[in-house]
């Protein structure tokens, strides 16, 4: 109890602290074009500045990656981020020239910390992005680092009235970005926002394979439960349960797996067969041999999306305007608007749909 307690004044301290921070960084910066016209100083080297060691918000950043690299074909990409995962994410991303790494605890690793900031400073940058706008250590690596052209995110509203996915927050600050460059005489992108990508490779992919089938050991489809989630965006064990019992009546010719998260705990008491790993790539490849995912807001459900895999994306707390898996057939579910039958149909239009392409 005491332990809960404790976790819940933390996070109500973290958040009246990001509240204070971005009262002082809200004004900080503008986006600005520089002094030169864009058509003669090309875009090469560019600062993604994304402060945070998440797992989904490092994903998120994935699409913005891929834009530049259609849009700059020769563009190197330095990425200002926080924690481990950096290196893990962007492993197979030629464009990506340095991961900046800020420590995940600044205090315990402080001349580390001081030092990630001093490498903005000691670099020239064509560009800078700030992927979100009210993040105050974005603000600050913007203003702090060396550039022609500064992107701070801001808000913009008339960017979520023209797109009706302009809320979601690996899409936005894409569409944003448009805007932009547009602004400085660079052609309007109007293809489709490029999706979340792990990008896997075909041996990661083959181990995967692996790894599943000597956990199902048969030539069934697999359906993948993923049944954790932090605070109260985990649904209780009673839910996964009765989801569980349900998926296997209505779904007998599929094997469903669990998928475990780091802390090694079940929401379905181990029921079904579980696949546990710490490997952040093992698990994407693992997931995309898979036939659906199925799992609560999370950094595993974004891993999910970003391995390609159909996910289905379970939202009860957190708004899924903003983080709703999107790459092909995957969906968001507003688990309080939406029945368990409601449910089990959209999975089997998702199963239906993946027999349907492989044939």
């Amino acid at each position: 109890r005491w332990k809960f307690l404790f976790m819940d004044f933390k996070k109500q301290v973290n958040q009246v602290r990001r509240k204070i921070m971005y009262g002082l960084t809200k004004n900080v910066g503008s986006s600005k074009a520089g002094r030169n016209p864009l058509d003669r100083a090309p875009l090469q080297k560019i600062l993604i500045s994304r402060p945070n060691h998440r797992l989904g918000n490092l994903l998120l950043i994935t699409p913005m990656v891929k834009e530049l690299e259609q849009m700059f074909p020769n563009v190197k990409i330095d990425i200002f981020v926080k924690g481990s995962l950096g290196p893990i994410v962007f492993k197979n991303y030629k464009s990506i020239n340095k991961i900046i790494n800020l420590p995940k605890k600044p205090a315990k690793e402080f001349w580390k910390y001081v030092g990630g900031w001093l490498n903005l400073r000691n670099n020239q940058y064509d560009l800078v992005i700030n992927i979100i706008g009210n993040s105050s250590s974005g603000r600050l690596s913007a203003k702090f680092a060396n550039a022609t052209y500064k992107f701070y995110g801001d808000d913009d509203e008339s960017i979520q009235a023209t797109f009706s996915d302009g809320r979601h927050l690996a899409k936005y600050p894409v569409y944003y970005l448009r805007r932009f460059l547009t602004n400085l005489g660079i052609k309007e992108n109007i293809n489709p926002i490029p999706s979340m990508d792990l990008k896997l490779s075909s041996s990661e992919l083959a181990f995967g394979k692996s790894i599943l089938q000597e956990l199902i050991k048969n030539d069934r489809k697999t359906i993948a439960l993923y049944t954790f989630a932090t605070g109260n965006k985990c649904y209780s064990k009673d839910w996964w349960e009765k989801l569980y019992d349900r998926l296997v009546r209505e779904f007998d010719t599929y094997n469903v797996v669990e998928v475990l998260p780091v802390e090694n705990v079940s929401q379905l008491s181990f029921k079904a067969p579980s696949y546990y790993s710490k490997d952040v790539r093992e698990i994407g490849s693992f997931i995309r041999n898979t036939s659906v995912f199925i799992g609560a807001d999370s950094g595993i459900m974004h891993l999910a999306s970003a391995a390609h895999a159909p996910t289905v994306g379970l939202f009860s707390v957190t708004d899924k305007a903003l983080y709703e898996p999107y790459n092909g057939d995957s969906i968001g579910v507003d688990t309080r608007s939406t029945t368990e039958d409601e449910l089990i149909t959209m999975i089997r239009n998702i199963l239906k749909k993946e027999t349907s392409n492989q044939t």
